[in-house]
C-alpha cells in the first residue's frame, strides 16, 4: 500500500484507454475522472477524438489524448496496439485503466504487464458475440488475465459470468454510480411541465402514458424485442420514445409501429427520464447498466432483463414486477401491461428504487472505492514472472 494517499504529496498519473467513446462507458469515465481530479490525481484520457467523452473528460479536467481506434478489432488493429503503447510511453502513467473489450485487448498487448494494469470490460465482449467468434474472445480473456492486475466488474453477476467462462483473475467487484445531484427526483411542478418542455411530445396529451427507453440503438439494448412488444402491449394513446443513437437506428426507425418516437442522440436524458411513467431497457448483455440506476434515482420506476447486473440494481421486492427474461417480447408485454395499467404500483416501485439507488449507487462511493483499488496496485512490487491469481 501506498505509505500516503492520493490527496496528499504523492500524485498519481493514469491513463484511462477506452474505447468505446459514448453511452455509459464515456459516463463513467467521465464521472472518474472529475473525482480523480478532485482528489489530485493526473488523469490522462486515450479516445478516439470523436464522440463526447474527449470533450467530456477535458471538461472535467483529464489530459486528453487521441487514439484513433475503431470499436471492434478490424485490419488496423496492429497500429492501434502500437499507438496505445506510444501514448503509454509519453504519459509514463503509474497505473493504466482499460475500459472496453477493444481498449482491454490493444492495452494490454501494449503493455503486457509492464505498468499496473486495470481491466474493466464494462460487459464480456464474448457475451456480444456468437459462434467461433464467441469462441476466440473467450480463449484472449483467459489469456489476457496474466496481464491484468485487477479485473475490475460492475456487478458480482459480471464477475461470475467471468469466472464461469474460465477466466482466472484476481478480481474487484465496485458497482456503477450515479451523480445524485443531477440525478435527482424532480420537483412536482417541474415533473407536471417537463413533457411541455420536449418539442417531440408537441401534441401529445399530459396524461398519455410515456414509456421510454434510454440507450445506443444496437442489438445489445435490444429496442428490436421492445417494439415487437409494444405492438401488443401499448395502450391506447400512448407513446414510446427510445433515446438515443447507434448502428440499428435506421432499421429501428423503418420497423416501429405507430406511438414510436425517436429523439437522436441526447446530450442530456434528465427530463426524457422525469416525464416518463417508466422506463424499459431491453438488453441482451449487460455488466450492470447505467440508465436504469440513474432513472430510479430520480424516482422513475423500470423494467429489465434479467442480464448481468440487473437483479444487483432493483431492490428484493421488484423482482417479480420489473425483470424478464431477455429476448421475451411476450413476457415484456406481460410487465408492460400490468405495470401501465397501475399507476399505484408505480408510484410504489418509484419510490422504493429511489430510496435503494441514492443510498447504495453513489458515484462518490464508486470513485472513491476505485482510488483505493489504484493505490493497492501501485503500491504493490512488480513480479518479476507474472501469475494468474484467483481471488
Amino acid at each position: 500500500m501506498l505509505q500516503k494517499s492520493c490527496t496528499d504529496e504523492i500524485r498519481l498519473t493514469v491513463l484511462h484507454l477506452v474505447q468505446p467513446v459514448e453511452g455509459g462507458v464515456a459516463r463513467v469515465v467521465t464521472d472518474l475522472v472529475a473525482a480523480q481530479v478532485r482528489a489530485g490525481l493526473r488523469p490522462v484520457v486515450a479516445c478516439p477524438p470523436d464522440g463526447p467523452l474527449a470533450a467530456g473528460a477535458s471538461t472535467a479536467g483529464a489530459r486528453v489524448c487521441a487514439w484513433p481506434a475503431e470499436r471492434a478489432p478490424g485490419p488496423g488493429l496492429g497500429r492501434e496496439i502500437l499507438t496505445a503503447g506510444r501514448l503509454i510511453r509519453a504519459c509514463a502513467p503509474d497505473l493504466v485503466h482499460a475500459h472496453s473489450a477493444k481498449a482491454g485487448l490493444a492495452g494490454r498487448l501494449a503493455l503486457r504487464g509492464r505498468v499496473p494494469t486495470v481491466f474493466q470490460p464494462h460487459a464480456w465482449s464474448f457475451d456480444a458475440l456468437e459462434g467461433r467468434a464467441a469462441g476466440m474472445a473467450t480463449a484472449w480473456e483467459r489469456f489476457a488475465a496474466r496481464w491484468s492486475d485487477r479485473i475490475l466488474c460492475v456487478s458480482e453477476s459480471e464477475r461470475l459470468a467471468g469466472q464461469r467462462a474460465g477466466i482466472t483473475a484476481r478480481w474487484s467487484v465496485i458497482h456503477n454510480g450515479v451523480d445524485l445531484g443531477r440525478f435527482r427526483p424532480a420537483r412536482e411542478d417541474t415533473a407536471a411541465s417537463a413533457r411541455a418542455s420536449l418539442p417531440l411530445l408537441d401534441g401529445v396529451p399530459a396524461d398519455a402514458p410515456l414509456v421510454v427507453c434510454v440507450g445506443r440503438l444496437s442489438r445489445q439494448k435490444g429496442q428490436d424485442v421492445l417494439l415487437r412488444a409494444w405492438r401488443t402491449a401499448a395502450p391506447p394513446g400512448a407513446r414510446l420514445v427510445l433515446v438515443g443513437e447507434g448502428p440499428y437506428g435506421d432499421e429501428l426507425r423503418r420497423t416501429a409501429p405507430d406511438g414510436v418516437l425517436f429523439t437522436g442522440a441526447s446530450a442530456d436524458v434528465r427530463p426524457w427520464i422525469h416525464a416518463a411513467d417508466l422506463l424499459v431497457l431491453p438488453s441482451r448483455w449487460e455488466g450492470m447498466a447505467l440508465a436504469p440506476l440513474e432513472a430510479m434515482a430520480c424516482g422513475t420506476p423500470v423494467l429489465l432483463t434479467d442480464v448481468d447486473g440487473a437483479r444487483e440494481s432493483l431492490p428484493p421486492g421488484h423482482l417479480p414486477h420489473c425483470l424478464v427474461p431477455p429476448e421475451d417480447p411476450a413476457a415484456l408485454a406481460a410487465a408492460l401491461t400490468t405495470l401501465l395499467g397501475d399507476p399505484a404500483l408505480r408510484a410504489e416501485l418509484g419510490r422504493t428504487a429511489q430510496h435503494r439507488t441514492r443510498s447504495v449507487f453513489d458515484v462518490t462511493k464508486t470513485s472513491g472505492a476505485v482510488l483505493r483499488l489504484y493505490e493497492e496496485l501501485v503500491g504493490q512490487p512488480r513480479p518479476t514472472t507474472r501469475k494468474r491469481t484467483e481471488r
